[in-house]
């Protein structure tokens, strides 16, 4: 590759280009690098950053103005909720891949996990969809509709604590748990009022948390809608934040 010289410049190319590929799995700029490659080759030129630079820049998704504005604010929400609440280390938060938007946290695993840290862990889950209420006024629906949605998985959580982590007030010992049984709440209305009872009490917290905040959220989804990318260190910074404390369920994108 051409520009390549360890200069004090090249080192700040190499960084923008980190920024800009947070978000994407090692095979995602494999596959980026060698169409870009292979497009130099043909052209008969070396490849460059700037060749890089476009590619990623034009592989993200395009969205209209108010689309950007609203996911910009649904994964500040979910951002700020991760680290505010002292569960999980945001490593980058970005527009525009991974269904439109998303998180990547490393949730912390020396957490004791109790029914405390399950309420966290869906509220932030549910945090995208309270910011887009508090700021806009209404939600989108890509918080739902499919088994990897926030609502689907906060859900999910909720529904286990009822049946298979021991936390339901009536029958903590019995185990009936079935392979993510959403099924059973529209046969059982007892324990659908009572996940929903769990998700209420969530939802609560991340808009307690988020409404407390409030001038940090705006602030948090400008520089993302600005700039499509935002690591965990400049959140942080946002967030007036150094570091934090640590799930299980491992590394998650929301």
């Amino acid at each position: 590759m051409s520009e390549t010289d360890p200069s004090p410049s090249s080192h700040s190319r190499l960084a923008s280009l980190a920024i800009q590929a947070l978000g994407r799995t090692g095979a995602d700029i494999e596959r980026l690098v060698r169409e870009v490659r292979q497009q130099a080759r043909r052209e008969k030129r070396d490849l460059t950053w700037t060749d890089i630079e476009h590619a990623l820049c034009a592989d993200r998704m395009i969205m209209s103005d108010d689309l950007r504005w609203r996911v910009s604010i649904h994964e500040a929400g979910h951002a700020m909720a991760w680290t505010q609440l002292g569960i999980g280390e945001v490593e980058s938060v970005t527009l525009g891949i991974s269904n439109v938007g998303q998180v990547t946290v490393q949730r912390y695993g020396h957490l004791a996990q109790t029914e405390d840290w399950l309420t966290k862990t869906m509220a932030a889950i549910l945090a995208g969809r309270v910011a887009e209420q508090l700021v806009i006024g209404e939600a989108l629906a890509g918080s739902g509709g499919g088994e990897d949605s926030d609502l689907a998985r906060a859900t999910g959580i909720a529904l286990d604590a009822e049946t298979a982590l021991g936390f339901s007030e009536q029958t903590p010992l019995l185990y009936r748990a079935s392979p993510r049984g959403f099924g059973e709440l529209a046969r059982d209305r007892d324990l659908a009022d009572k996940v929903n009872a769990r998700l209420v009490v969530a939802e609560s917290a991340a808009r307690e948390l988020l409404e407390a905040e409030g001038s940090k959220l705006m602030q948090i989804a400008t520089q993302l809608n600005e700039k499509g990318v935002l690591s965990g260190d400049e959140l942080r910074h946002l967030m007036g934040k150094c570091g934090d404390d640590s799930d299980d369920y491992g590394e998650r994108r929301l």
